[in-house]
């Protein structure tokens, strides 16, 4: 009898605590064609080495493990054809873990598989040799006041700026982040982000949100020919499909939003899948249960996204997708009034000005058919069609205020005054068509099309400094197109040594615009213990902000004159050498040195220090004199990547950047640019704690210094006769702000149970409060007038930022 009990005792506790287990499923394919790999030996590891599972993949590519506990492993794939390569997966009860693997053509024939040290962080690029990342989503995931946001997240990376809490804008090298492209299958996308300005590629708050994607890449220099009209970043996103065999839904709720994501199969047959996710704002519904956090400003917004997906014969593949968000705030100063300056500053809200109310709303989505196909083993094509939409609506209401003994009041009689309207729209219907074709091993051809159409409808109108008339600044509808041709060669010299060659042409019709040629290299050797050395160049050409071409002012006659509807584009020469080493133990340390030459910038064709290289940060557009493209500016600097890969339950990444970054515009003086901080660096790191088999603790820190931003001594008459902060040219971006400092934390609790998975975090920004400098601000002194009319705006405060996320598996035995 005692002996059954102890039996029953140790069944319950086995039942208790048993260690859930999930599938393990995917693909595996020839990195060069996407063809499917029949017969590779697919083996899953524990952290020990002990072999855990195998299986082989099918005729498909495709192979499927059952009964994998959760936790992380090493996932190793090798074929007597291709170079082995490990990977590890992370699986957890509530969500099959499935991936796509793509394999190297070995160099020589193998009679036998030898697997090799792993080198994690690759890009999925073939072609990409210099000055590319490989975009995790697991592994960037764990990024301490990131906020799940791609861009925060790429901000990390060496010779990446993010030292701005308000937007999420991406400085590469010193460059303007106008010069950044978001792509999606093929084409370019509209900015992917919230309250996001005409002509920037940043925001507040990002529309993309990180459990729709896939592993990408994200370039910053010399990258391969089929990307263009750029001069500074690309972030080529990938978007996952869904599952195919079992339905799985998630769910969140948090500070930054509440969202929902279904995924499953389309048909029974596992042909076909489906993906959709839907967020809104959390701080909207706050608000309406009449929860306050300290502003009345609350913004609102709700994005979406979905990818359907067909499997059809012989390995190809056709899917429908889509991306889209709409935001709204009301930034109500008028509310504040009657205000006592003995008491407080003049304004309260961080996101406004002063003296007025703003309305402000803005809208983006697009939507694509892509379809893959590997037309043999040695042939690929892809093509995509879509279709983008964006647009930005804004009201300004000047507030007419008076003083009695320190307290500012309105008007009473005429509170406030209609400033400034505008609606800014652009359509787009783009196409995207490529091959791979694989010559023999050492050989790689890739060349293709990117054609896009615009179509725009600019107006725009505002009070006079007098108040008292109203004028046209934008009306104009009209269309434009852009066409981008690329090819490029891959040429594997020996085993360990390959070398890159491509052209990128490019033609805007928006002042005929043309690049007949911009020749783009790359060479990388591979060395004994995990070594290598690179470099790479290249020739590229950017097209200005759109809305900036249709600017107009007017003749002596009245007649609208569009001085800036015939610019060039900017160009630049990106040059780039570099050492890296892959340690044991998932350690990688890389460092390169850059050089970039940019010339042919727009500025104005009278004497001033204005040149667009300073433009695309923050919230403000502008309204250019009549410009030529005459300015110069160089970048150059070095960085330092050291990165231990979460592979077990630690990982850390040290990036640092020493750069600097000048410009000369027409009145021939050589400035730092508005970007020019000097330095970044950032520390992260983060452990993970395994409690029991189901439950998991994660902790995460991340530390940010950088050089402050810089600016110049304001011109007080001209500042107050326009009403918004006007700097002079002497002594543009001579002075500094504070640097910039901030220290993140974030925790987080997982449990694996039956068929879901719990996730509770918490990420804690800027926990020591911090005030960074954000900008200065257009600020008129009431009682004293002749006072600069200036004051600092602080960045972001302590904020914590909850969330509460469930993974549920409906279906399946395990």
């Amino acid at each position: 009898m005692k002996a059954f009990l102890l039996l029953l005792c140790a069944s319950l506790n086995f039942i208790a605590f048993a260690q859930p287990t999930q599938v393990v499923r995917g693909n595996v394919v020839d990195s060069e064609t996407e063809y499917p790999i029949n017969g590779a030996k697919v083996q899953i590891f524990t952290g020990d080495s002990t072999l855990l599972l195998r299986a082989l993949t099918n005729i498909d590519g495709q192979f499927e493990i059952k009964n994998v506990p959760v936790g992380k492993h090493d996932l190793t794939v090798t074929s007597l054809t291709y170079d082995a390569k490990t990977i590890t997966i992370e699986v957890n009860s509530g969500k099959e873990t499935i991936v796509k693997i793509p394999l190297q053509e070995s160099f020589v024939e193998q009679e036998e598989v030898v697997v090799t040290a792993r080198k994690k962080g690759e890009v999925i690029n073939e072609l990409a040799l210099i000055s590319a990342h490989q975009f995790s989503v697991s592994e960037t995931d764990r990024y301490a006041g990131s906020r799940s946001d791609p861009a925060r997240m790429v901000s990390n990376y060496a010779g990446v700026g993010g030292s701005d809490d308000s937007r999420n804008d991406i400085v590469v090298r010193g460059n303007s982040p106008l010069g950044v492209v978001w792509k999606v299958e093929g084409i370019d996308i509209p900015n992917p982000n919230h309250f996001a300005l005409a002509g920037s590629s940043g925001g507040p708050v990002s529309i993309l949100n990180n459990k729709i994607l896939g592993n990408s890449d994200f370039f910053m220099s010399a990258f391969p020919a089929e990307y263009g009209n750029s001069t500074s970043g690309v972030f080529d996103l990938k978007l996952r499909n869904g599952n195919n065999n079992l339905h799985e839904l998630t769910g969140q709720f948090g500070f930054l939003g509440t969202e929902l994501m279904a995924e499953g199969p389309l048909s029974k047959n596992g042909n076909s899948s489906y993906l959709v996710m839907g967020r809104y704002s959390t701080l909207s519904i706050f608000q309406t249960l009449g929860i306050k956090f300290g502003t009345d400003a609350v913004p609102k917004y709700a994005d979406g996204a979905f990818k359907f997906n067909w499997k059809l014969k012989n390995g190809g593949a056709l899917s429908l997708f889509g991306i889209g968000g709409t935001s709204s705030i009301e930034i109500l100063i008028s509310e504040q009034y009657p205000l006592d300056l003995k008491e407080q500053d003049e304004s309260t809200e961080f996101y406004g000005e002063g003296d007025r109310d703003q309305y402000f709303d803005t809208k983006m989505a697009v939507v694509g058919l892509n379809y893959k196909k590997p037309i043999s083993e040695k042939t690929f094509l892809t093509a995509t069609m879509a279709y983008s939409y964006e647009e930005q609506n804004s009201h300004h209401d000047y507030l007419n205020r008076i003083v009695i003994d320190s307290v500012i009041l309105l008007d009473s009689v005429n509170p406030s005054v209609h400033l400034m309207d505008y609606k800014f729209q652009v359509q787009k219907a783009s196409a995207f068509f490529s091959f791979n074709h694989k010559i023999n091993k050492r050989h790689l051809i890739k060349a293709g099309l990117n054609t896009d159409i615009y179509l725009f409808n600019y107006i725009d109108s505002a009070l006079e400094s007098t108040l008292t008339t109203f004028v046209k600044r934008f009306d104009y509808q009209g269309s434009a197109v852009l066409i981008q041709p690329f090819v490029q060669w891959k040429w594997r010299i020996t085993e360990n040594m390959a070398f890159t060659a491509g052209i990128h042409s490019q033609y805007f019709s928006q002042g005929n615009a043309l690049s007949v040629a911009e020749p783009r290299l790359g060479w990388k050797l591979n060395m004994k213990k995990g070594q290598a050395i690179f470099a790479g160049a290249g020739m590229h050409s950017v097209t200005q902000p759109m809305y900036t071409y249709f600017y107009h002012q007017y003749d002596s006659l009245g007649n609208k004159v569009y001085h800036n509807d015939e610019m060039g584009f900017t160009r630049s020469l990106h040059t780039g050498i570099g050492y890296e080493k892959a340690f044991k133990k998932s350690l990688n340390l890389r460092v390169e040195a850059y050089y970039q030459y940019l010339y042919e910038i727009p500025v104005t064709i009278d004497s001033s220090a204005f040149s667009l290289v300073n433009m695309g940060g923050g919230f403000q557009r502008f309204f250019p004199e009549p410009l030529k493209n005459d300015g110069t500016g160089y970048n150059y600097g070095i960085e330092l990547t050291l990165q231990k890969y979460f592979d077990k339950s630690f990982f850390f990444l040290l990036s640092a950047t020493l750069f600097d970054s000048r410009y000369t515009a027409s009145d021939g003086v050589e400035r730092a640019t508005s970007y020019n901080g000097k330095y970044i660096a950032n520390l992260l790191a983060g452990k993970e704690f395994k409690l029991n088999q189901k439950q998991s603790i994660s902790i995460g820190l991340k530390t940010t210094v950088a050089g402050g931003k810089l600016y110049g001594y304001v011109d007080v008459d001209a500042t107050n006769e326009f009403r918004e902060l006007i700097f002079k040219d002497e002594g543009f971006n001579s002075r500094k702000f504070r640097d910039y400092f901030r220290l993140d934390t974030k925790i987080n609790w997982k449990y694996n149970a039956k068929r879901v998975t719990h996730e509770i975090g918490l990420d804690l920004v800027n926990i020591t409060g911090q005030q960074n400098v954000l900008s200065l601000a257009y600020a008129p002194d009431l009682i004293t007038p002749s006072k600069e009319p200036v004051a600092e705006k602080y960045q972001l405060g302590f904020l914590p930022i909850f969330y509460y996320k469930i993974d549920l598996r409906l279906g399946g035995k395990q």
